[in-house]
This record gives C-alpha cells, sequence and structure tokens, in this order.
C-alpha cells in the first residue's frame, strides 16, 4: 500500500486494482449530494473532465477537514468601528476646505451623498484611487490648490495627495472626539480568541497613522499592543481586493491561510480574504447589508452574540473555495497532479490567475498502477 499525502490529514491509498480508491463519506458534509461516479479505467484512460465530477452545494457549504483555527483576523473600517459616514464627513470637509468645484465650473464645493458614498466605497474602496477614479470619471476639479483642473500626473498626483492628507487629520480629529464606539462584540470576541490562545491581527487598507489611531482609541493601548500582527494600507503595494494584506499577515504570524479566520464587512474584503485562502466570516453594516456574501462562510448583523468557540467549530469544518482549487496535490512517487484552474461561479477571486481553464482531471499511470485522484468543483445548483 502507498499512501498519497494530501493536506491536513486527509489521504487516500493506492493498490494493484484498477479501480479507484473509494473517498471517505467524512469528507462530506450531509447537505453535499454527491454524483455517483463509477467507470472501469484501463491504462488508455488519460482524462476526465470536470463535469463528469460536478458536485452540488447549498451557498455556503464547505468540504469537512479537520484544520484548527490559529488565527483571527480584523478589518478596522466596518469591522471594529462602523466608519463609513465618518469617513464621507471627513472628505467633504476636505472638499469644503479646499473649494473642490466638480466640475471646474460647478458653484460650490464638493459633497458626496451618503447614498452616493456607500456605493463609491463598494465599488472602489481606500481613499486615494477613490477620488482618482471619481475625478477621471466626472472631470477633474479647479480648487485653491490649483485654480484650473490640474493637466498632468504630478499635478493630479498632488492635489490627490493633498486632499487625503487633509482628510486624513480630519478623520483623526473625529476619532479623538470621544464619541466614537467600537461595534457591538468586538471587544469580547478579541479577549475571548486571546484567552483560547489564537493569534490576533488587525489588516485595514486605510491610512496606517489612522488605523493606529482609531485602534489605540477603540479597542485600548493594551488590546494594541498586544496583537500578533498589524498591517495597513501603508504596508502593501496593492489594496483590497487584492489578497496581498491577508497573504502577508499569515506569513507574518507563522500561520498557513487555512488556520485563519477573517472578519469583514463588504464584499471587498471578502474577494481580498477567499483570495488569499482563507475562510471569511461578514459582520455587515447598513452601507453593505445588500451586497453579495456567498462566498462567505457565515453572515451577521453585528458580533454580539458570537463566541470564539464559534468561529473554532467554524473553522474545523470548513476548507475555503480558493485553497481546494488552488492547492498542488503530491501523490507520492508517481508524481503531482496540478490544478489547471477551473471555470466555478463560487470561485471569482483569483489574483495570480488571469485566464481560468475549464479544469480536467488527469490520472497519473505508472507500469504499475493506475491512480485517479477525484478533484470536486464546487458549483451552484
Amino acid at each position: 500500500m502507498t499512501s498519497m499525502l494530501l493536506p491536513h490529514s486527509i489521504s487516500f491509498s493506492s493498490s494493484s486494482s484498477s479501480s479507484p480508491p473509494s473517498l471517505p463519506t467524512s469528507i462530506y458534509r450531509s447537505h453535499l449530494s454527491i454524483l455517483s461516479f463509477s467507470s472501469s479505467l484501463g491504462r488508455t484512460s488519460s482524462a476526465l473532465t470536470a463535469s463528469r465530477l460536478i458536485c452540488r452545494l447549498r451557498p455556503r457549504a464547505s468540504l469537512s477537514v479537520s484544520c484548527a483555527l490559529r488565527a483571527l483576523i480584523f478589518d478596522c473600517d466596518g469591522v471594529i468601528l462602523e466608519s463609513e459616514h465618518l469617513h464621507r464627513q471627513a472628505y467633504n470637509d476636505a472638499f469644503a476646505h479646499f473649494n473642490v468645484r466638480c466640475p471646474s465650473d460647478k458653484v460650490g464645493p464638493l459633497n458626496w451623498s451618503l447614498e452616493f458614498y456607500d456605493e463609491l466605497q463598494n465599488l472602489i474602496g481606500g481613499g486615494k484611487p477613490k477620488m482618482r477614479w471619481y475625478f477621471k470619471e466626472h472631470g477633474w476639479p479647479a480648487s485653491s490648490v490649483f485654480e484650473k483642473p490640474p493637466e498632468n500626473d504630478d499635478d493630479r498626483a498632488k492635489l490627490i495627495d493633498t486632499l487625503q492628507d487633509w482628510k486624513t487629520e480630519r478623520y483623526k480629529d473625529i476619532i479623538k472626539s470621544g464619541t466614537v464606539k467600537p461595534r457591538p462584540g468586538v471587544l469580547r470576541l478579541m479577549d475571548e480568541a486571546k484567552a483560547a490562545g489564537k493569534l490576533l491581527a488587525v489588516c485595514s487598507a486605510a491610512t496606517k497613522s489612522s488605523v493606529i489611531l482609531c485602534l489605540e482609541n477603540l479597542i485600548g493601548m493594551e488590546r494594541f499592543q498586544g496583537l500578533d500582527c498589524f498591517l495597513a494600507g501603508d504596508d502593501v503595494k496593492e489594496k483590497k481586493p487584492d489578497p496581498s494584506i491577508y497573504v502577508t499577515a499569515s506569513k507574518n504570524m507563522g500561520v498557513s491561510a487555512m488556520e485563519c479566520i477573517v472578519v469583514e464587512d463588504s464584499v471587498i474584503g471578502l474577494q481580498a480574504a477567499t483570495g488569499a485562502g482563507m475562510s471569511c466570516i461578514i459582520s455587515y453594516t447598513s452601507s453593505t447589508a445588500n451586497q453579495d456574501f456567498k462566498e462567505a462562510v457565515a453572515t451577521y448583523p453585528d458580533l454580539s452574540n458570537i463566541r470564539c468557540s464559534h468561529y473554532m467549530s467554524i473553522q474545523e469544518h470548513s476548507l475555503p473555495y480558493s485553497y481546494a482549487l488552488s492547492s498542488i496535490l503530491q501523490i507520492g512517487r508517481f508524481g503531482a497532479l496540478a490544478l489547471e484552474g477551473c471555470h466555478c461561479k463560487l470561485v471569482r477571486t483569483f489574483s495570480w490567475k488571469s485566464t481560468i481553464r475549464e479544469l480536467e482531471m488527469c490520472s497519473v499511470i505508472s507500469s504499475d498502477f493506475v491512480l485517479v485522484l477525484w478533484i470536486l468543483i464546487f458549483m451552484r445548483g
């Protein structure tokens, strides 16, 4: 018998029989409906298309594997505090301070409405990218920084930097006013995670100085200094939905993506987490409540009734979709079967794959054995 080593103690065995090894039923949750697959495979079999192996799951279904939670990662804005209305206020104050007129012949400063800001935030995210996109779409503005709309990249960058710097300081003043409180359940959940020996991290796309101020004022210095990892937008080249910030966090903490759960509030954050191969739980806000969170393993209006034990239970029974599709499974001395990518509705966040091809499962053939590894592609029914 030759053992084929798979991630997290899942293993199949090969023998001299030409029949494919049976999968243990424990790998599936009770709601997983598996299409029957039975055939006698000869040595001439070289490829089985993924369409023969399609499984259908309920929206939040996932593989059941043994994987203990080691790290709990929080986003900041929207998760630790409901902050989008505060950011909008700070932006509008900056536009008024610099008399930003967009279009340039408009009378009165630019003012983003609550409804428009929610749409803009959910579409773009990130401060500077948000303004750059808006000005590109609606015309570069006149302002007290530049009397006429800037026409070259250097002047446009200077305008964006000036507005963002002032906005950040204004946002800090709002946070320091003492009127802002953490969202329900956040502090208790952090304390429970630490007491259970779990690693704790905060990963935010916002400017580092503003995130530090938020954490110091909202979770307190002791909790902030006790974080095992803290990353802000300044620490990575790409902002969410790029998964870089979560990939970096797992490396810094010395844990695998499968051992992490991320708490996010928006689909942009969800895409970043799943793109890093992590399970993601959503604690939505009034601004993000209507977003598509089908790829989240759980969704809550806040964390007030959630305990750390719930997260541990979720993690021990879930395998992120992106992990199932991106792993390269080593098959002992018979070589390796690499997943070529797939056309799959559940996974839309592969930052490393610009072209996704239909997955084909290839049997690995030797002079003694015909090995067939069952690859499951999850699609919605």
